[in-house]
């Protein structure tokens, strides 16, 4: 699992996993909680997207699922977002990257 950074307009995506389902969102959502302390402040659950916003670092992101792309991460409001909700996404990115890294290293060490 390694973050696929994309530039679309001026803000900026980061792909977390194009195949994960909705186990793999929820693992993301709690490594989120437990280790950047984030709190969701708004959650939308649709039947094939799961829409949710939370600050980091004061900036507002949404994590995102569809059950068709996957889970992303990006600017809560894109078509606005500043320079610094970019630097944002890709601290949350790379934060995700090296924690799902550990995670399956784990996996396949038990």
């Amino acid at each position: 699992m390694c973050p696929v950074l994309h530039t679309h307009d001026g803000f900026t995506e980061a792909v977390i996993d194009e195949d994960g389902g909705l186990k793999r969102f929820y693992e993301v959502a709690n490594l989120l909680s437990d280790g950047l302390k984030i709190r969701f402040s708004s959650k939308l659950d649709d039947f094939d997207s799961l829409i949710w916003d939370f600050k980091y670092k004061g900036q507002p992101l949404t994590l995102h699922y569809n059950i068709y792309t996957g889970i992303c991460l990006y600017p809560k409001q894109v078509q606005l977002a500043a320079e610094r909700d970019n630097k944002a996404v890709a601290e949350v990115a790379n934060f995700l990257e090296s924690q799902l890294f550990i995670n399956t290293a784990r996996k396949f060490i038990s």
